[in-house]
C-alpha cells in the first residue's frame, strides 16, 4: 500500500501506481519496501523476482505455472534474488525500471528512463541503461552527517 509519505505522479490515476509493480507473485514472496518522502515519477516501474526464470532448466518458458499437468514440476522454490528497497527522499523519474533486488539509497536520484542493475548509493544521482553514477549531490563529508 502506498504511504501518504510518498509522492507519485501519473498521467491517468495515482490510484493505480500497484500497476507499476510487475511480476509480483505471492507464491514467491518478495517485498517491495519504500522509505518515506519519496518522489516517483510517472511510468516508473518496478520489476519484482516472478520476472525471473530459471536458467538451470532446459528451457526458460516456466510451464508449471499454467496447470494442466505441467505444475507437477513446479519447483520447490523462483528464482528470488531478494527485496528490493528504497530508502528515504529518493526521488525516481519518469519511466526509470528498477530491477530485483535492487537497494537505493537515502536522497538518491534516478533519472528518466534510467535502468537500475545495481545498488545506488546513499544521494548520488544515477543515470542511463545500465544507470551509472553521475554525480554525488553533496560533498562526502555532508551526506555522512545526512545519513
Amino acid at each position: 500500500m502506498l504511504e501518504t509519505t510518498i509522492y507519485y505522479d501519473d498521467f491517468e490515476n495515482q490510484e493505480h501506481f500497484e500497476r507499476n509493480v510487475l511480476y509480483h507473485f505471492d507464491f514467491i514472496g518478495d517485498k517491495l519496501i519504500i522509505g518515506k518522502f519519496c518522489s516517483i515519477a510517472s511510468d516508473a516501474k518496478f520489476i519484482m523476482n516472478g520476472g525471473n526464470h530459471h536458467t538451470d532448466w532446459l528451457t526458460n518458458y516456466p510451464f508449471p505455472v499454467f496447470g494442466e499437468g505441467w505444475e507437477k514440476a513446479m519447483p520447490d522454490d523462483w528464482p528470488n534474488k531478494g527485496d528490493t528497497i528504497i530508502a528515504n527522499d529518493v526521488w525516481i523519474g519518469y519511466g526509470a525500471v528498477i530491477m530485483p533486488d535492487i537497494q537505493v539509497g537515502d536522497g538518491a536520484i534516478i533519472a528518466t528512463n534510467s535502468v537500475v542493475t545495481k545498488n545506488v548509493a546513499p544521494y548520488s544521482i544515477v543515470g542511463g541503461n545500465p544507470a551509472q553514477e553521475i554525480r554525488k549531490r553533496f560533498e562526502q563529508v555532508i551526506i555522512k552527517e545526512l545519513l
